[in-house]
């Protein structure tokens, strides 16, 4: 049997889902379909439970891309305050936890429902589960082979994602549509991931799993370089946390990343006004300035790397020379990561369907009539805290409105 529809929407995400409510809310005959026994799961998991919906920074700067200039257009017709205008038109509360970043008061189930019920608005038909085998194009537009059967529709949106998280259900199945079709594709990889290094070389370091401080931290150069001032958190098999996520995104197999663990102070010219006639071990008086397990550490890995043994000498007999090259080495921690967590522990997949060959104010291919690509398949890859949702909104919109 066949279905004849004016749109069929494949993904029922984030992007899918806005998409899919925008254009049937205009009249036209939408059917959504998705693989997932469960809507949403991306979303139900998202910031604790409470979904980082938004950033109220958000801007093309935020976003990285090979055609960095793709997503202003879209950014730009929908804002998170049109996102905050659809939330307060459902009643739900929200609020500002950090650098922009909003979060639900209560569950972020409360946004599946607001999806789930824009979608009904625009009388959108669902398929789920509903499992896609094959896709064909005619003069008639699109026919879908599925484990429901046919499906026909003039118009096909592909809205399923990246390969961040394959237990939620995360495939590459986007990035086969693009290549089937002619679309060239950014090397997909990991990003917003924690970093890997090489297990001897962490060893040192391995026991100060759970010691978390705020550091700054940069890797690249050029467009391509990333400096964020956030929250660094030590793991057992490396780093994680808010800083090594947003760094992730810049980082390159091979790049080393230099890393401040005392951001915004000047740890060399502390100590050495601390010296006159201070008499306590400077392992002491590190730990009052720096986490006490960290500086316990650090000073016994410098003195295995021919500083001396500097962890049991008194503060007024170090010598300033020592002193400077104690706060330099923290000031520049240098690392090479051997690798990243995967797409198992990845939030977002960097890279994706190349943007120069979609428009950037409809989403559609330029070289495939009828054909679009929304969301997180698309290489528009945004910061941690909000950023990649608010990219889902704008580019559902952007696509729902202009099909």
């Amino acid at each position: 049997m066949t279905a004849p529809y004016d749109v069929a929407v494949i993904g029922a995400g984030a992007a899918g889902m806005m998409c899919a409510a925008v254009a049937g809310q205009r009249g036209l005959r939408v059917v959504l379909i998705d693989h997932a026994e469960r809507l949403a799961e991306k979303i139900r998991i998202s910031g604790g439970g409470r979904c980082n919906f938004t950033n109220l920074g958000a801007g093309p700067a935020n976003f990285l891309s090979d055609n960095p200039h793709f997503c202003r257009s879209a950014l730009a017709g929908y804002t998170p305050q049109d996102f905050l205008a659809l939330l307060r038109e459902h009643r739900i509360a929200w609020h500002e936890k950090h650098r922009g970043q909003l979060f639900c008061d209560d569950s972020s189930e409360s946004i599946i429902d607001m999806l789930r019920a824009e979608c009904q608005s625009g009388k959108v038909q669902w398929r789920m589960p509903c499992r896609v085998t094959e896709i064909s194009r005619s003069e008639a537009g699109y026919q879908l082979r599925t484990n429901q059967g046919d499906i026909r529709a003039e118009k096909l949106v592909v809205a399923t994602g990246g390969m961040a998280i394959p237990q939620l259900g995360a495939t590459d199945f986007g990035l086969k549509v693009a290549r089937q079709f002619g679309l060239k594709v950014i090397e997909p990889r990991p990003a917003l991931v924690p970093l890997t290094f090489d297990p001897v070389q962490w060893q040192p370091f391995a026991e100060l799993s759970g010691v978390a401080l705020e550091v700054s931290l940069a890797t690249g150069a050029g467009r391509a370089r990333g400096e964020f001032l956030e929250d660094l958190l030590f793991t057992h098999r490396g780093l994680s946390g808010p800083a090594i996520l947003q760094i992730s995104s810049f980082w390159r197999p091979g790049d080393e990343i230099v890393i401040d663990l005392a951001a915004g102070r000047d740890l060399a010219a502390e100590l050495i006004a601390a010296k006159p006639g201070n008499r306590q071990q400077l392992h002491t008086v590190l730990g009052g300035l720096w986490p006490r397990r960290l500086a316990d550490q650090w000073l016994r890995a410098a003195g295995q790397t021919g500083q001396g043994d500097l962890a049991e000498l008194r503060l007024a007999d170090a010598p300033d020379k020592a002193l400077r090259t104690l706060a330099d080495g923290i000031h520049r921690w240098r690392l090479v990561p051997s690798g990243t967590a995967g797409y198992k522990k990845a939030e977002v997949m960097r890279g994706g369907v190349d943007t120069r060959g979609l428009d950037q104010k409809s989403m559609q291919a330029r070289t495939v009539p009828g054909l679009y690509f929304i969301g997180e398949a698309v290489d528009v890859t945004g910061w941690l805290g909000g950023y990649n949702f608010q990219w889902a909104w704008a580019s559902g919109a952007a696509c729902g409105r202009a099909l």
